[in-house]
């Protein structure tokens, strides 16, 4: 390890100072830690302020949570945008955080009790219990900052915020009491999504859909007036249901208005049975005359399809289950209400039962009475709690919501209106959908950690909304002393002391959802409520980066909240990326055992390996699939730039301070400069429109391809002679392309840019608050003069100013000639099989003037790099060689006598016949129906990738073909 300090300049006179291996272990700490040290990431720098502000918010992890490839991939996008910007001279803030992530921390707090064998939540009471979670947070929680800093998340950690602390908690109440003022926030009894073991209602997305094994029921239900017989199918109508237990609730049997089966039926009654509740046949478009028998049981209770059909209908809501999922009807006053004599005795006895122990009771019983028509193996999706892993219940049950169907209507005006826009755009039809169909938003959980709804009930059970206790007790005592249920007289005694009032109004016991606290974030975290310099400096945000499936959870609830709450949309862009798969395009999951742990591969090759890995691969609305090896390659890249830079400084290669670029005479150089200025062009216009791939792929070419395997190549010949001007300004010129790559690549790799910019030269400062190279301007200037009066008369188009884009278009072509002839020769020579030891003969025919003094210009760089023998010129192809096209001139590598065409004819036939074969093996499988349905979707999507390997294939060994066709 060296022994200057970081930032220290090398000299050229004495050892490299560059490690011999690029070891990403040995520089990544050092490096973060030197950012730290320098504050760089801190938002209002002094140097600063006077700048124009660039702000994001991180999608806030779980405090509970390890960074997972997801997070990777996220936060690798959004710390590009960071470090760009920041870069590009703008004040940047990067607002970190983390969410307290409600059920999932309750659980494991619950989890690390019941290990250590201590007293469980309930027996430790409410507030004991919270104390301990506060302290698990404390030494526990947040795990993910520090993963993410390994990632070189360049947020203001200085900022970091917690969706419990002091401040978003504020924020949180004050949305609720307002909106409850405003009529947008109301108490409701709907069907939830009930998790039976961990005793609440969940979301949407802390719901798994499983597919399950299991069972359709062919029920019989009897119909009213008529002897019921097994035998006659006149005398009941048959409905299939996969929750028997559930049949328990029906307050009706739909049919199709239109199934001419039961048109005489509507209207009339069905018998329930085992109940005996007398209920109705009823028409609606929900049941579908194409499946099964036509109709279908409706429980209103149990279903959210059949709780919509319900309220059409005006249909009874019976809730045959307790929060445990219990069969809960021996005194259930819905259930009982005009049952005959007797039902009460199935009740008591089926009473307790667990709903799937009552499952086989309740079809044994049918089963017995004849009600059973068939049982058929059924295959079908089953929603699971992701947490607990319990199959959810549909369960009926009061709870908090937001009216989401009012507060939707600005949010969808402000994407229809451009205000706010989806990169990709096809998600803002996934946005529409929803938010048009959209529900009430359940906002209560039956938990303990999170924000406590601020919600007091009376005696009566009159609830008052207010911000603190002391204004819910002023406010229920001013109601009760005008309702005359107390004295003015009592009331003030209980306001003077405070045990006179002890119980006379209790809190709610339920907190907020989760997401209610986020869709606050990127307002509340800049202190909202409070008007603060940052809320006016930094909101709205500039950008949102974010996976498609919390676009719902998330991305809509934060517009709603910031329209309503800021009068402006939070974000103009929402960036979403896709999904990170596994190498064959399957979903990562544990059960399948292909989760890739981003950790390991940062171990394993270096963050920065797996950053470029992530960003290459992210093309717009196109799922990446992650290979270890894809890592791997992009590592052997990041050792490729540490090892030009070591050329580069083993050949005294450095920049004089105020080195213009532009001044080179060397043509060589000059393309450089040109290639540079290109480059830069294509990767600040790819990032500024989020084609990450793009940008990332621009970058690599150029680094890879032009700068290390041609410039550099080119310039040993010149670095490796004899001191002259030319080798002056080679030096030069090799270290401030080197200087603009590590500009160019610092928002994808920052550790190793950082690193090599701290020992290549004398620097004022760290990288990462280098200004980025200015963004190329494809204009010329424009001079209006006082002659120019006549609009007839075209303007004086003069060029360029010294500070606009450098090009030099002579320069490209000479040198851009030389590559494309030796690539052109090297491809032939490769799919020709010629040995390298063997030198081709190069022809140039009817080449033109200039062409023959590049040629001779270059001919020993032709000769060794594209390993040819003699370069002659003539005015046709000689008989027997492989024409090439160069730039418009003809190239001919005469082949006759250095292979045997006919040999070669025949083996690139055999070549051929066998990616014929691939193509049409692959395609008979993709036109079989039943593969394409039946086969998992990575498996499909892995046989057309075969297919396009092998048409890719098929097109190069047909222009070979045609070569040699040419040549004979």
């Amino acid at each position: 390890m060296r022994a200057f300090a970081f930032g220290e300049a090398p000299f050229f006179d004495c050892m490299a100072m560059i490690e011999k291996t690029y070891q990403p272990a040995e520089i990544e700490g050092r490096i973060a830690r030197a950012w730290e040290d320098a504050d760089a990431f801190k938002a209002g720098r002094p140097d600063r302020r006077d700048a124009e502000p660039y702000s994001i918010v991180i999608p806030p992890p779980n405090v509970t949570g390890s960074l997972h490839m997801g997070h990777a991939l996220n936060n690798t996008l959004q710390d590009i945008l960071c470090r760009f910007e920041r870069m590009r001279g703008r004040d940047v803030l990067w607002q970190p955080g983390t969410d307290h992530a409600g059920i999932a921390t309750q659980m494991v707090v619950e989890r690390q009790l019941m290990e250590r064998q201590e007293p469980g939540r309930r027996e430790m009471g409410r507030a004991k219990f919270l104390e301990r979670v506060w302290q698990w947070k404390a030494e526990s929680g947040g795990v993910i900052v520090n993963q993410l800093k390994r990632l070189g998340a360049s947020c203001d950690w200085s900022r970091e915020r917690f969706t419990m602390d002091e401040g978003l908690s504020r924020a949180v109440v004050k949305v609720f009491v307002e909106l409850h003022r405003q009529g947008l926030i109301y108490k409701d009894k709907r069907l939830v999504n009930w998790d039976p073991k961990l005793l609440t209602a969940i979301s949407d997305l802390e719901v798994q859909q499983i597919e399950v094994k299991g069972n359709l029921w062919h029920l019989r239900y009897p119909i009213e007036g008529v002897s019921f017989d097994p035998e006659n199918p006149a005398s009941y109508i048959v409905v299939a249901t996969t929750r028997p237990e559930t049949m328990l609730g029906d307050t009706a049997v739909a049919v199709n208005p239109d199934d001419e089966r039961y048109v005489d039926l509507v209207g009339k009654h069905v018998i329930l049975p085992l109940v005996g509740r007398r209920i109705p046949i009823v028409a609606d478009e929900y049941s579908d005359p194409e499946k099964g028998s036509g109709a279908v049981k409706i429980t209103p209770a149990h279903d959210f399809n059949d709780f919509e059909v319900g309220k059409r209908h005006h249909l009874p809501q019976i809730n045959v289950l307790d929060i445990e999922g219990k069969i809960a009807i021996a005194d259930n006053s819905a259930y009982l209400e005009g049952l005959p004599e007797g039902a009460r005795e199935f009740a008591e006895e089926i009473d307790g039962t667990d709903r799937f122990a009552a499952r086989k009771l309740i079809v044994g019983r049918l089963d017995e009475f004849g009600f059973l028509e068939k049982i058929e193996p059924n295959v079908h999706m089953v929603p699971h709690g992701d947490r607990s892993g319990v199959v959810i219940e549909p369960y009926l049950t009061d709870q908090w919501y937001v009216d989401a169907k009012t507060m939707a209507q600005p949010a969808i005006a402000a994407v229809r209106s451009g205000a706010t826009t989806f990169v990709p755009k096809n998600w803002e039809k996934t946005y529409y959908e929803w938010m048009e169909n959209i529900q009430p938003w359940c906002i209560s959980r039956q938990l303990w950690w999170g924000h406590q709804i601020p919600a007091w009930y009376g005696p009566d059970g009159k609830v008052f909304v207010a911000e603190t206790e002391e204004e819910a007790i002023g406010n229920a005592l001013g109601y009760y002393v005008e309702q005359e249920v107390i004295t003015p007289a009592q009331a003030h005694e209980m306001t003077q002391d405070a045990s006179k009032r002890d119980g006379f109004i209790t809190r709610d016991e339920d907190v907020l959802d989760t997401w209610f606290s986020s869709a606050l974030w990127p307002f509340s975290t800049l202190g909202w409520p409070d008007e603060t310099p940052e809320l006016e400096r930094y909101y709205p945000t500039n950008v949102l980066v974010t996976g498609f499936d919390i676009i719902f959870f998330w991305v809509a609830r934060m517009m709603m909240m910031g329209l309503h709450f800021k009068n402006d949309v939070p974000f103009p862009t929402v960036y979403i990326h896709a999904l990170v798969r596994d190498e064959k395009g399957a979903k990562m999951s544990k059960s399948k055992g292909n989760v890739i742990d981003p950790l390991h591969l940062i171990d394993d090759y270096g963050a920065d390996a797996l950053r470029f890995t992530l960003a290459a691969m992210a093309a717009q609305g196109r799922d990446i699939k992650l290979a270890s090896s894809r890592v791997e390659g992009y590592r052997n890249f990041a050792t490729k730039l540490w090892n030009a830079c070591r050329f580069a400084e083993m050949n005294a290669c450095a920049a004089p301070t105020g080195f213009d670029h532009t001044t080179a005479k060397e043509t060589l150089n000059r393309w450089i400069a040109h290639e540079t200025v290109r480059a830069v062009r294509d990767v600040t216009e790819a990032i500024e429109s989020y084609r990450f791939n793009d940008a990332a792929g621009a970058a690599y070419r150029f680094v890879w391809n032009v700068y290390c395997d041609w410039y550099l190549e080119l310039a040993k010949p010149v670095l490796m002679g004899e001191d002259s001007a030319a080798k002056t300004e080679t030096r030069a010129m090799v270290a401030w392309a080197r200087d603009e790559i590590l500009k160019l690549l610092h928002p994808f790799m920052p550790f190793i840019t950082e690193e090599l910019w701290a020992v290549t030269a004398q620097r004022d400062g760290l990288l990462v608050l280098a200004p980025w190279s200015r963004k190329a301007e494809l204009s010329v200037e424009v001079f209006a003069s006082p002659v120019l009066t006549d609009p007839m008369v075209p303007p004086v188009i003069l060029p360029a100013r010294q500070d606009a884009e450098f090009s030099d278009p002579a320069a490209e072509a000479e040198i851009g000639w030389v590559v494309d002839l030796v690539t052109a020769i090297r491809s032939v020579r490769a799919e020709m099989n010629i040995v390298p030891s063997t030198l081709t003969p190069l022809v140039l025919a009817g080449a033109s003037a200039e062409t023959r003094a590049r040629a001779e210009r270059w001919s020993d760089v032709i000769k060794r790099l594209a390993r040819v023998g003699e370069i002659s010129f003539t005015d046709a192809a000689p008989q027997g060689a492989v024409q090439l096209l160069v730039r418009g001139e003809v190239a001919a590598l005469p082949l006759k006598g250095v292979i045997d065409l006919a040999a070669e004819q025949a083996r690139l036939d055999k070549e051929l016949a066998k990616a014929e074969a691939d193509i049409k093996r692959v395609d008979a499988k993709l036109s079989n129906e039943k593969f394409v349905a039946n086969a998992p979707e990575e498996i499909v999507e892995e046989e057309k990738e075969k297919r396009e390997a092998a048409v890719a294939r098929k097109v190069k060994i047909l222009e070979a073909l045609l070569r040699l066709k040419n040549a004979t």
